[in-house]
């Protein structure tokens, strides 16, 4: 199996080196799925470094060419934009990044998408009923959301679909925005504590990501059985889908093995397991089946954002200028 796998993916990878280090800020209980499967049929070991996606970016930017990854997977994108924009990244095979459509990953192809998650608006139905529901995120900036919506908003789920606004809106409107959501919004610390708010009835409906609910529905249900998802479409900053990056150091001392790893997650076996993995998270191969609970991607119409031009640093920028970091 080991022999075979190899000559799919086209690289000579030794087994008995040492064992892959791996940045991670995926969820843990999906990377660690993976790495087992990955290390099940190439026999090559992998030790994790778990943390959060700002957190590792910025560490493997402070490493440098002296960092002991090998491998950076991100919940969310700007993370990754951050470490290759400091030109860390090695270039990823080309036989990789034909696995995985194009617009789930960026042109320069330093990175790919692994993973993807949808913005929704979860609401409670007996607060707020269809015809009270937002048309577009934009509208949460209106008087007449003020007290009636939360968000997290120091989290990276939060920061990426403000850097998706930005590219889509541009600087003004992103700051008027987030000004309006300093004065309309109550602020929660976790998309979890979000979802169990408006399923208590404390808040009307908030900003999070779709999964948050179908862990949740998947388990008891406790903190999601009086909430539903409402899905903005039409592509609207709302209906922003985050990409989870994942990319090979170009400082790797395990190169081959490292773009096998990045081969393997991206490819059938790694993408199936997203299909059947209790993170509910989109699976982004071409012709890779999600789970049958989520709303299909192609479905949800999201905006057109080029994955590489999302900008943390001015996001954080705007977030602090508006009093929300």
């Amino acid at each position: 199996m080991f022999v075979s796998l190899l000559s799919t993916l086209s690289l000579s990878v030794n087994a008995a080196d040492d064992s892959l280090v791996i940045y991670n800020a995926q969820h843990e209980n999906l990377v660690q799925s993976w790495v087992d499967g990955f290390t099940k049929d190439t026999g090559i070991k992998v030790t994790l470094r778990n943390g959060d996606d700002s957190e590792l970016a910025n560490q493997i930017v402070q490493e440098g060419k002296s960092s002991p990854a090998d491998v950076f997977l991100t919940e969310n994108s700007p993370s990754m934009v951050v470490v290759d924009n400091a030109g860390l990244f090695a270039p990823l095979d080309s036989k990789t990044l034909d696995q995985v459509d194009s617009k789930y990953r960026p042109a320069h192809g330093r990175w790919i998408g692994i993973a993807a998650r949808s913005t929704v608006f979860a609401y409670n139905p007996a607060k707020l009923s269809n015809a009270q529901l937002p048309h577009s995120l934009m509208d949460l900036a209106k008087p007449e959301w003020k007290g009636r919506w939360a968000a997290s908003p120091a989290g990276a789920d939060f920061q990426a679909i403000v850097s998706a606004m930005l590219a889509l809106k541009g600087e003004k409107a992103t700051l008027n925005w987030l000004k309006a959501m300093k004065t309309n919004a109550v602020i929660y610390k976790g998309n979890s504590t979000v979802l169990k708010a408006i399923n208590a009835g404390q808040i009307e409906g908030g900003v999070i990501y779709h999964y948050y609910r179908f862990v949740d529905q998947a388990k008891t249900g406790e903190n999601s059985k009086n909430t539903q998802l409402h899905y903005f479409g039409h592509g609207d900053p709302g209906a922003f889908v985050s990409i989870s990056g994942g990319g090979v150091l170009a400082s790797s001392q395990h190169a081959k093995q490292a773009q096998a790893f990045i081969q393997w997650i991206t490819g059938k076996s790694g993408q199936d397991i997203l299909r059947t993995n209790d993170a509910f998270e989109y699976a982004v191969g071409k012709d890779a089946a999600s789970n049958p609970k989520l709303v299909p991607l192609k479905n949800l119409d999201a905006p057109k954002v080029e994955p590489s031009s999302l900008n943390n640093r001015k996001v954080i920028e705007l977030m602090t200028e508006a009093g929300l970091l």
